[in-house]
């Protein structure tokens, strides 16, 4: 069996993916396939899984890497796309761009006016990586797609790209881990059904062995000596609409058009304990220092010790456990960003959700969750509007469709005039113009 990784030069998320995969028994007579267009991040991430798989006693385990793409998905089961098209340099033109039209980004990745561009980067890339996997990957090869924004480039992949795709993020958990928190019980006691789209899920049922625990979240937030101070609008949006979300302050404070639009009120809402909880532009700022602590772990890669692959060490993102059930047959409960196709009733059923599902020897199979509660599932279509235009625009170069995404994203819209949008598109349109191949004849006229 061979995986392959699209975008593999991460120290980080692709080292940790690998040793997840091969903590399972099963999985380990297999090609890992390490790919990325730049050579010296790709050499370097090999080098430090030979030397983990060393330590781990798993030579047998065949690790290749390449620059090609295509030699990549040849023959692979799986391929899971990690790759943030047009890296740092991209990613600041995403956040201070619009910065200059007092759109106030935390991240910048999923909507808002960061999130709508990074799309129209990363879609192109995400439809070549599908139209590889028709023609080279084994039969029925599934995509396991970890780019953001995760819904746009899902959307893409699976009703445009042709191939079956299963979007992956770790919001769940994260939030699932602060209510057993903040209710002073196990994690593994706490059971939860989340349901919404990526970046805006929504923990529609919490229960402690069989009993609804939903009533007791607002007073445990509150009374929670760092959650009362760092999640300030996950708290206000629990109190308003009644449901916890998924995300931390700072993603959920942009995806609204109410936290983040008047700058002398922006702080009362955030915590500038780190990044995640709300500061301006705090992820580029995490991004360029961890570009600093990237090129220092280059140099001492080979002093650093090994990744321990055992069941303890292993992390709880879904892709490992995904590929353990599909082969082994055990069943996996997660949640997947998925075509909706009614799983949640009143979102549309071309839209990409999340939602609970299970992998077995059966395949995936999504349960229906039926309707969300109608403040929620408000939120999310408003941003649903947005996803489809901008996948629209960015498969098809239409810039009027990408105008009328910013202009109907709640913070963009919130904070500037249609006059206003109109400009800040063209303008992050001219300065990411070598990574949107779609639009070159519509940026040549600006």
């Amino acid at each position: 069996m061979k995986i392959a990784f699209i975008g593999a030069g991460s120290l980080g998320f692709t080292r940790r993916l690998v040793a997840d995969i091969l903590t399972v028994p099963e999985l380990r007579e297999m090609e890992i396939c390490l790919e990325d267009i730049d050579s010296a991040n790709l050499d370097m991430i090999y080098d430090v899984l030979v030397q983990d798989l060393k330590a781990n006693g798993l030579g047998q385990v065949k690790l290749t890497r390449t620059t090609d793409q295509k030699k990549a998905i040849e023959g692979a089961k799986y391929v899971v796309a990690v790759a943030r098209v047009g890296g740092l340099e991209a990613f600041e033109l995403d956040v201070e761009i619009p910065m200059k039209y007092g759109v106030n980004q935390c991240v910048g990745d999923t909507i808002c006016a960061g999130g709508i561009m990074y799309g129209q980067r990363t879609i192109p890339v995400i439809l070549g990586i599908c139209k590889d996997i028709k023609a080279l990957a084994e039969p029925g090869a599934l995509f396991l797609n970890y780019c953001n924004p995760n819904a746009m480039n899902t959307w893409a992949a699976n009703t445009v790209g042709g191939v079956q795709t299963l979007g992956l993020c770790h919001g769940v958990q994260g939030g699932h881990k602060q209510i057993a928190e903040v209710l002073g019980l196990p994690q593994s006691e706490v059971d939860i059904i989340c349901a919404g789209i990526n970046h805006q899920t929504w923990y529609i049922q919490v229960k402690h062995k069989g009993r609804d625990m939903r009533g007791k979240l607002l007073e445990g937030f509150r009374k929670h000596p760092a959650f009362s101070k760092e999640e300030k609008i996950r708290i206000d949006i629990l109190e308003k609409i009644g449901y916890y979300s998924t995300e931390s302050n700072g993603h959920l404070s942009e995806y609204l058009s109410w936290y983040r639009k008047r700058p002398g009120e922006i702080d009362q809402w955030i915590d500038y304990s780190s990044w995640i909880h709300g500061e301006p532009g705090g992820y580029l700022r995490v991004c360029r220092e961890g570009r600093t602590k990237f090129e220092q772990e280059v140099k001492e890669h080979k002093t650093r010790e090994p990744f321990k692959y055992t069941e303890a060490d292993r992390s709880s993102e879904h892709g490992s456990h995904i590929i353990e059930g599909l082969e082994t047959g055990r069943v996996y409960r997660g949640h997947f960003n998925v075509v909706n196709r009614g799983a949640i009733t009143n979102l549309p059923p071309d839209s990409v959700v999340e939602v609970p599902g299970y992998a077995d020897g059966n395949g995936i199979s999504i349960p229906i969750v039926g309707d969300l509660p109608a403040p929620c599932a408000a939120i999310c279509n408003a941003s649903i509007a947005v996803q489809r235009l901008s996948v629209e625009a960015a498969v098809e170069g239409d810039p009027v469709k990408l105008k009328q995404a910013m202009l109907l994203d709640p913070l963009t819209g919130a904070v500037c005039t249609p006059p206003e949008v109109w400009k800040l598109t063209d303008d992050m349109l001219k300065a990411e113009s070598k990574w949107l191949p779609q639009y070159q004849n519509y940026i040549k006229g600006l």
